[in-house]
């Protein structure tokens, strides 16, 4: 299917450890509570499903991010429960609570009946990938995403969310074979929906393991990671002559570092836990700030003096929020005269320097980028981490 040509490949271009010219920015919640006009589309929609399921809401929420913030690429609006949706165990989302699934799986008889969903019943998140490209018209890359297979299955056996994640870590430890089994149908599962997101127009996609870190060392690399790369091995690398970056994402994945060393992936995504130095010892990792800054004042969130990027022109860096800006609006990140639409040349110009660092009351607690060895600032353990806010020169 033909597109526009791509205007801005900045995204694109780190992830392949390719120069830019300014450091690349995007949130992985560009659509949330944090915008009036989300709210208001979401108001219209009915419900988070009602939303997430209508091609011409999820397209429309999807750009409103583009239209404040001159961010250098697009995210999916969908959720990453969409998969055991298509599974047939009922999703929903009640105001306050948090996904709820109508079926859970903690039996044999449950994981027996599970098997890779029919595409067709997910046919509304391609569609909607494929609005969203044609409505870009080239601007910025659009970015795919979906949960990992131990994610998922968190919910699938939880029913829900979870503080400690008793039942499913009580059916991983009693009956492990369940457990794998359940793993091996989300794997291919996901990369069949990964995939198909890729054919409609994702020119990126990427594999959250939001609950990877609550596993024990060992149970992560059998349980988590080992199907993280099953899930890789059958990713398309390249769609229509264009390389597909794969990125993954493992919240809580610092204590194993050297495991993910392998993965056969473009881009890895580090929580604000993750220590700069111990990242750059084994010359793949990247850090980002805590979710507590965007409580901070905007006057507090400034670059460190003397720390600009050792890197030239910052080639492979990126910078997302691993968490996006929160649930609840902020002053401080209301529409300033420089957010308001522009020319496209003068817009980038002006962005300058505030283009990496604007988006730091909004909780940027992770980072991605390309596996090799990049500048980053470092600061002292006692005060606050600042990351260097452009590799552009002033």
């Amino acid at each position: 299917m033909p597109f526009a040509p791509l205007k801005n490949d900045s995204f694109l271009r780190a992830c392949l450890r390719q120069s830019t010219d300014h450091t690349p920015v995007w949130l992985m919640r560009q659509a949330g509570r944090y915008l009036p006009e989300y709210r208001a589309t979401r108001a219209q929609a009915g419900s988070f499903m009602g939303l997430a399921t209508n091609v011409d809401h999820a397209t429309e929420v999807t750009l409103q991010p583009l239209e404040r913030y001159p961010l250098d690429a697009a995210i999916l609006f969908s959720d990453i429960l969409t998969v055991p949706d298509a599974m047939g165990l009922g999703l929903s989302f009640a105001i306050g609570e948090g996904p709820k699934f109508e079926k859970t799986v903690r039996t044999e008889a449950d994981v027996a009946a599970l098997a890779v969903p029919d595409m067709d019943k997910l046919r509304y998140v391609f569609d909607a990938v494929t609005s969203i490209r044609k409505a870009l018209d080239g601007r910025v890359p659009l970015i795919g995403f979906s949960g990992s297979p131990w994610t998922l299955a968190c919910y699938m056996v939880e029913g829900g969310g979870s503080d400690d994640y008793r039942l499913v870590k009580s059916l991983m430890y009693s009956r492990p074979d369940l457990m794998h089994r359940i793993l091996a149908t989300n794997a291919d599962a996901v990369a069949v929906y990964l995939n198909a997101q890729i054919e409609a127009g994702a020119q990126a996609v990427m594999v959250f393991d939001s609950w990877g870190g609550v596993l024990a060392d060992g149970a992560f690399q059998a349980f988590s990671l080992a199907y993280t790369k099953r899930v890789l091995s059958q990713l398309k690398r390249e769609h229509e002559g264009a390389t597909i970056p794969r990125i993954v994402f493992t919240k809580g994945g610092g204590l194993w570092l050297d495991d993910m060393k392998p993965l056969d992936c473009e881009v890895l995504g580090l929580d604000w836990t993750v220590s700069l130095a111990r990242a750059r010892a084994g010359g793949r990792r990247r850090r980002g700030q805590g979710p507590a800054r965007q409580h901070r004042p905007q006057r507090a969130v400034r670059p460190a003096r003397g720390h600009r990027g050792r890197g030239g022109q910052g080639a492979g860096e990126l910078r997302p929020p691993a968490h996006g800006p929160g649930h609840r609006p902020h002053a401080h990140l209301q529409p300033g005269p420089w957010h308001q639409p522009a020319h496209p040349a003068r817009a980038r110009e002006r962005a300058g320097r505030r283009r990496a660092f604007a988006f730091a009351p909004a909780a940027p607690d992770g980072l991605m980028a390309r596996r090799n060895t990049l500048p980053f600032q470092e600061c002292d353990d006692r005060r606050p981490r600042v990351i260097n806010p452009s590799s552009r020169p002033t």
